[in-house]
């Protein structure tokens, strides 16, 4: 009887027997058995990673890959050590090449311009680059005819020992040619290294240009061997980025490079303006405007920097309009508050809303942006306003328009077709990402929605309607991301009926956005600890800030107070369970003594193994960004007092994904900032569960009538924040 054994058993044999074989059949002279045997460590690994299933998923795969580390290394090894026309030395060099080979195997294995299966390939290249430095020829060649994997791991093994080579400099220029090819970003990151490398370094910096024209700028502002060649390239439009860049106003330039680059505006019309805020601005606006039509069908066709121009106008919008006009709302007269928006048209006034919505006081948009826009047009119709800015930020102004209950009015400003045409815009789409802020549009969505059914009933069942048919349209699209956002408004929504009684931790499978256990807020001493951030200004609203927090504590029995650092402020509680706040006080100065303080604390609390729990913005909302960016993973509640818009919730939940955030429509003020923290200090002292339903319920009691209701109407608490309960339900559902 015969007996068939399949095919692969005999190659599965074979492979075991070439994993067995990683010592050398051959005589080693004594002198050089060192660098062999490190050959054979070498080579023991790759077996280990084979063996742990890190080389090749596929046997057939696998066995090549294990016969060229194994069997055709032993080859090289015996080759070397037999050949009677090298010296002991040059033996020497190339054992210990062929170690550095195989960790540099090990090093790139798997990396992204790096296959486990170029291993034959690699050897064979190897031994002909050892073929040719033996009779002192370049093997240049060889890197150039190899894939960028293969002739990166060569060079990094041939340099230290064959460095002599005559093709070593060309090597090193061939590969650094094969990387940019690969990765077009890295240009003038690899330029910048060696300027000099190539005769064709403008053709170069020309590709990188089209790629990424931000590094080509940046690279041009320094004074060095590559600026210059960027200032004196022959194309007229790196000239021209080479220009902007060595201008003092480059910044001020920067956001109309399109249409620099295309001859639509000069850099003179440009002067014209760029030392007059409104002005230059409304240039600003209107290029915007230009750059979203031209995105749009038919055109479809994106302008350079577009996000450049995009942060400029917040910028301006902020600082020249919005903090002036916010920091003038205790002026009685209209026409003295609102001057600084004289001269803006409508549409300009749009875009200062919605870029300004972090910041933005109530009272600023009710009574100065939003009625002015309506003044500002002949035909003040809804309809017509976003036309005219090509439905660019049309969701955020909605939700901005829910939020500050003009929405209505908005609404009644054009036809019900239009009515419809619009809200339905405003739902769907919201599958399709976008390159800068992926969720912000479906996180308006969420956010609007609770504002839209209390005061438009009829609305805010159109709007259900609407995420339900996107929902079935995405499920049978197997759209992953788009089943899951509007699986999530569709839950959210829901919730917002109180009568339903949703429990959305349950179905969202998150932690619970009702409240926070006590235990989960102490450390391992069994201490709350706290963190406030206060900021100096020249307006003194941070001291003031400040001083009425303090106010909560001073001669207050059950709270010790230490004042006595120059920078910060420590309070302990006295009676009942230990709550500790370190807050830093608010100086004000040249060099941002605020900053330095906060870092001094910061590390204070560090080296003492303070871990705060519970941290606190108070300030104005410029300041929040330094917050933020200092925010504690720890943080388990995070109290923003400004405005919890898209950026400062994704900030907040990326830094402290479990964190519960209080946050406010605009920027916090310390008649309600105080009973919250209050509020919440008393329940800690207690020892007792946060409960936010019952502490929002026991607050709203004291902010029940006129302006002190309005303020607090404005704080959002964690359960009912439902743009911060998106983004955790979404990151959690995406598995991110």
């Amino acid at each position: 009887m015969r007996i068939h054994i399949p095919f692969i058993v005999i190659c599965l044999l074979v492979g075991q027997t070439l994993l067995a074989q990683t010592a050398v059949s051959f005589k080693v002279a004594m002198e050089r058995e060192i660098w062999h045997n490190n050959i054979d460590k070498q080579q023991k690994k790759v077996n280990q990673l084979n063996n742990q299933g890190k080389i090749a998923t596929d046997t057939t795969v696998g066995l090549q890959i294990m016969d060229a580390l194994t069997r055709g290394v032993d080859e090289l090894q015996m080759q070397i050590e037999m050949d009677s026309t090298l010296k002991s030395m040059e033996k020497i060099k190339y054992l210990r090449s062929v170690d550095l080979l195989l960790q540099g195997y090990i090093t790139y294995l798997n990396r992204r311009d790096f296959s486990a299966s170029a291993a034959p390939a690699l050897i064979k290249a190897f031994a002909q680059c050892i073929e040719l430095d033996k009779y002192q020829k370049s093997f240049a060649p060889v890197i150039e005819s190899n894939e960028y994997g293969i002739a990166k791991v060569l060079v990094d093994c041939l340099k230290e020992y064959m460095y002599t080579n005559a093709g070593m400099a060309t090597s090193r220029t061939i590969l650094m040619r094969k990387y940019i090819t690969l990765h077009p970003e890295q240009i003038m990151a690899e330029l910048a290294k060696n300027p000099g490398a190539y005769n064709n370094a403008d053709s170069l910096i020309k590709v990188a240009l089209n790629y990424d024209i931000r590094k080509v700028y940046d690279y041009a502002q320094a004074r060095n061997a590559l600026s210059d060649r960027i200032r004196n390239h022959p194309d007229s439009a790196v000239q021209l980025v080479a220009r902007i860049a060595a201008s003092k106003s480059g910044q001020l330039y920067f956001p109309f490079l399109d249409n620099l680059m295309r001859g639509k505006i000069t850099l003179g019309a440009i002067d014209s303006v760029k030392d007059n805020e409104l002005s230059y601005f409304r240039l600003l606006v209107r290029t915007r405007i230009e750059y979203v039509e031209r995105s749009l069908p038919p055109y479809n066709d994106p302008a350079n920097q577009m996000q450049t121009l995009t942060e400029m106008m917040r910028r301006k919008a902020r600082e020249y309009f919005i903090r002036e006009i916010n920091a003038l709302h205790g002026v009685p007269n209209p026409a003295v508050r609102f001057r600084r928006l004289d001269g803006l048209s409508a549409q300009e006034l749009y875009y200062l809303a919605v870029l300004g919505e972090d910041e933005i006081y109530t009272s600023s948009y009710v009574s100065g942006v939003y009625p002015r826009i309506w003044q500002r047009m002949a035909n003040p119709r809804a309809d017509s306003l976003i036309m005219s800015v090509h439905g660019d930020y049309f969701r955020k102004f909605i939700k901005m328009a829910a939020g500050y209950n003009t929405l209505n009015d908005f609404l009644g400003r054009m036809d019900k077709k239009n009515q419809e045409t619009i809200m339905k815009a405003f739902v769907i789409g919201l599958e399709k990402p976008r390159k800068v802020n992926d969720l912000e549009d479906a996180v308006d969505v969420a956010d609007s929605y609770s504002s839209i059914m209390d005061k438009n009933k009829e609305l805010a069942a159109f709007i259900v309607n609407e995420v339900n048919v996107s929902y079935t349209k995405n499920v049978q699209d197997n759209n992953k991301r788009g089943t899951v956002i509007y699986n999530l408004l569709r839950i959210l929504f829901e919730s917002a009926d109180t009568t339903k009684k949703v429990n959305l931790s349950e179905l969202l499978g998150i932690p619970s956005i009702y409240g926070k256990e006590y235990k989960s807020l102490t450390d391992d001493s069994g201490r709350v600890i706290q963190q406030v951030f206060f900021y100096g200004d020249e307006d003194k609203d941070g001291q003031n800030s400040y001083v009425s927090f303090m106010a909560n504590f001073r001669s207050k029995p059950g709270w010790r107070i230490d004042e006595r650092k120059s920078e910060w402020t420590t309070i302990m509680s006295t009676k009942g369970k230990p709550v500790w706040i370190f807050a830093n006080k608010p100086l004000y100065g040249e060099d941002d003594p605020d900053d330095k303080a906060q870092n001094h604390l910061i590390q204070y609390m560090q080296e003492s193994g303070l871990t705060p729990t519970i941290v606190i913005h108070r300030g104005h909302s410029y300041h929040l960004a330094t917050t933020l960016h200092k925010l504690p993973e720890s943080a388990r509640i995070v109290v923003l007092g400004s405005c919890g818009g898209y950026n400062n919730l994704n900030d907040v939940l990326t830094a402290c994904p479990d964190a519960h955030i209080i946050s406010s429509k605009q920027v916090g003020t310390m008649s309600v900032n105080d009973p919250i923290i209050g509020s919440l200090n008393d329940k800690l002292l207690a020892g007792k569960d946060i409960d936010w339903i019952s502490t929002w319920r026991e607050l709203s009691k004291k902010f029940a009538t006129g302006a002190a209701k309005e303020k607090f109407d404005d704080y959002i608490p964690p359960y009912k924040n439902l743009g911060a309960i998106f983004i955790k339900a979404y990151r959690k559902s995406m598995g991110e």
